[in-house]
C-alpha cells in the first residue's frame, strides 16, 4: 500500500480529528487514525466509541488497503515540516510504515485496521438539514449552559426539538437554562433528541459559514455531514425535564441596560465576592441599578451604580455572577432585558437587538438567597 499527499492539507484534516481521540482510552487501537484507500479516495478515522469522526483527503495511490496509524508521533512529525509531498509506504502484512520526504525517511509501526471498531451505521433514520451558521449560533447560545452532571447526564447535553413549525434548543445545569428557537428553520418530523458536549464542540469549530450542515438521525445515534466531513454521534438516552414549566410567565419588573456596562461593572464586583458561592446583589429603584458583592472572611466589598431603564417595583435579588457573566457573554445582544418577578424567582434575560427574524433566545438564571 502506498499513497503521496500533501504534508499541510493532511495536518490540517488530523488536527480535525485529533480533538475525537480521549486522552484515557480504554482500547489502545482507539490512540490510533484509521485509513482506508478505496480506488483512490483516502478517507481518515477517529473514535473514542461514544464519538466517530472521519474525513475524506485527496491523495494519489494506485493502491487500496487499511491501516491504523499512531495519532500523536503521526501529526508531531506534520508540524515539524513544510508543505510538501509526503510518500506513505506500508507493508500490510508487518504493519510498517515509512514516510518519505524531502529530506529523510521516517518509519513506525501501525496495526491490523480490523482491530479498530467499526463506525455505527443508521437504519430507519430521518434527515434535516442546517444552515452553518444558524446551527452555530444556536451551539453557541446553548452549550454553556449544559450541565457536567453524571448523575444526571441528560442534563449533560443539548436537547434538540424538532417539528415543521420550527426547531427548539435547549441547555440547562438547573441553575441556568437556555431556550433558542428558530421559525426558519423545521423538520418534516416531530423529533427530539438529546446531543452530547463533545459532538457539538467540534461541530461548531469545523463548520465554516456558507455551508449546508446534514443531520440523520434515528433513536440511537446522530449523523452530521459536511464538505468532505462526518460525525456520528451516540445520542444521550433519557427523559429531558419540562424546561417549560420552570420559565416564569409573569414578571412585571423589567430592567433595560447595555450588555457591555453590565458585564464589565459584574466583571469587577465579582472580584470581591465570595469565592464558594459567587454570589452578587442587584438592587434596582427608580432609574439606577446598584450591584454589590461582600466577602465577610476576608473583609472584600464593592459596590457600583449604573444608569438604566426600569419598569416596575423596587426589587432587591441575588444571583450567582459566574452565571450571569456566561449569560451576558453569549447573548450576543448590545442590549439587554432583565424581566424579574419576586426575589425567590428566577430572572428571565432577553435578548434586545442583534437578532435576526425568526429568532429567540430566552435565558433564564436561578435566584440566590441574599445574606442579610
Amino acid at each position: 500500500m502506498k499513497f503521496i499527499v500533501n504534508s499541510t492539507a493532511l495536518l490540517r484534516e488530523l488536527q480535525k480529528l485529533n480533538s475525537v481521540i480521549s486522552s484515557n482510552n480504554t482500547l489502545p487501537i482507539l490512540d490510533n487514525f484509521l485509513f482506508e484507500i478505496n480506488e483512490g479516495n483516502m478517507a481518515v478515522t477517529a473514535s473514542d466509541l461514544e464519538v466517530t469522526m472521519k474525513v475524506a483527503i485527496s491523495v494519489e495511490s494506485e493502491f487500496d488497503g487499511r491501516i491504523t496509524i499512531p495519532a500523536r508521533i503521526l501529526i508531531d512529525t506534520l508540524k515539524t515540516f513544510s508543505n510538501q509531498p509526503l510518500t506513505f509506504v506500508i507493508n500490510l502484512t508487518n504493519y510498517s510504515i515509512e514516510i518519505i520526504s524531502e529530506l529523510g525517511n521516517y518509519k513506525l509501526s501501525g496495526n491490523n485496521a480490523d482491530e479498530f471498531p467499526k463506525s455505527p451505521t443508521l437504519t430507519n433514520s430521518s434527515s434535516t438539514f442546517f444552515k452553518s451558521e444558524i446551527l452555530q449560533n444556536a451551539i453557541n447560545k446553548t452549550l454553556f449552559a449544559s450541565g457536567n452532571d453524571d448523575l444526571r447526564p441528560v442534563m449533560s447535553g443539548v436537547y434538540c426539538e424538532l417539528s415543521p413549525e420550527q426547531v427548539t434548543f435547549v441547555a440547562t445545569d438547573a441553575h441556568k437554562l437556555v431556550k433558542h428557537s428558530r421559525n426558519d428553520l423545521s423538520s418534516d418530523k416531530t423529533a427530539s433528541l438529546i446531543l452530547p458536549k463533545k459532538p457539538l464542540t467540534i461541530l461548531k469549530n469545523n463548520i465554516v459559514d456558507g455551508i449546508d450542515v446534514k443531520l440523520d438521525f434515528n433513536d440511537t445515534n446522530a449523523l452530521f455531514s459536511f464538505e468532505n466531513n462526518t460525525i456520528i454521534c451516540r445520542l444521550i438516552d433519557g427523559k429531558y425535564p419540562n424546561y417549560d414549566a420552570v420559565i416564569p410567565k409573569e414578571n412585571p419588573n423589567k430592567l433595560t441596560i447595555e450588555t457591555s456596562l453590565l458585564l464589565s461593572s459584574i466583571k469587577r464586583i465579582s472580584i470581591y465576592a465570595n469565592k464558594t458561592t459567587h454570589q452578587i446583589r442587584l438592587k434596582v429603584s427608580g432609574s439606577e441599578l446598584q450591584i454589590s458583592s461582600e466577602d465577610l472572611d476576608f473583609s472584600n466589598k464593592a459596590d457600583e451604580r449604573l444608569p438604566c431603564h426600569y419598569e416596575g417595583e423596587d426589587i432587591e435579588i441575588g444571583f450567582n455572577s459566574k452565571f450571569v457573566i456566561d449569560m451576558l457573554n453569549n447573548i450576543g445582544s448590545n442590549k439587554i432585558s432583565l424581566e424579574m418577578s419576586a426575589p425567590n424567582r428566577a430572572g428571565i434575560i432577553l435578548p434586545l437587538d442583534g437578532t435576526v427574524e425568526g429568532e429567540n433566545t430566552l435565558m433564564l438564571v436561578m435566584p440566590v438567597m441574599l445574606n442579610n
